[in-house]
């Protein structure tokens, strides 16, 4: 079993100790290093061995998480984000998924899903509970003001159609070169195409456009 190097920033040591604390239990997680705020966590991740994913809450003194998010974003892109965070308002939860994030989730948040936040992200690269559905959701029908038109129809192949349904399934490039006898090269592509005919950035956005036009079974 790989072992997922894990990092938590957040003001309150106690916290930070009881989140470590209780994924513990979890064998294939490891946490490498703690701080306590974004700018102590960008110079941790330059200093040492970047991990591989970061829980973060958004409320921090001299780097707040907002901040934190689009700075990793765009130098350690690798790197996979987890909001944690005691913030339950839709306006942060998609400015984040724009900003780069993979995941959020409240602090109230069982270590069991936590868990599962940071193994499905390493896997496909995003991670969505029934809180960030609804929210992305409403957020991408918000973008959509146009008028009806029964002609209007988003076409794709046959094979695009196949790889937007395993990304939809939460499969990985990997997994999806797999099962469609494929180089992950050409899934990355058809990725590529698609997101770049859907005006979407990321996975993320592909499975709200596929959901959201009906086009997937």
């Amino acid at each position: 079993m790989d072992i997922i190097k894990v990092a938590i920033a957040d003001d309150h040591q106690i916290f930070r100790k009881g989140v470590i604390l209780s994924l513990r239990q979890y064998n294939n997680i490891k946490f490498v290093f703690e701080a306590d705020n974004g700018e102590d966590l960008i110079q941790k991740v330059s200093d040492n061995d970047p991990p591989d994913v970061i829980l973060m809450d958004l409320k921090m003194p001299v780097k707040d998480g907002i901040e934190t998010t689009k700075y990793l974003n765009k130098h350690f892109p690798a790197i996979r984000i987890i909001i944690l965070t005691m913030y339950e308002d839709e306006r942060f939860v998609g400015h984040l998924m724009d900003s780069g994030a993979n995941g959020y989730l409240l602090k109230s948040t069982e270590p069991s899903e936590i868990k599962k936040a940071i193994t499905d992200v390493m896997r496909t690269g995003f991670y969505l509970n029934n809180f960030v559905n609804r929210v992305l959701i409403k957020k991408n029908y918000a973008k959509q003001k146009f008028n009806p038109n029964l002609n209007s129809e988003v076409v794709i192949s046959e094979r695009e159609k196949e790889v937007l349904t395993l990304v939809c399934m939460e499969y990985t490039a990997h997994e999806i070169a797999q099962k469609m006898d494929i180089s992950a090269r050409t899934v990355e592509a058809i990725k590529d195409r698609l997101m770049e005919r859907f005006g979407v950035k990321n996975s993320v956005g592909l499975v709200f456009y596929a959901m959201k036009n009906s086009l997937i079974d």
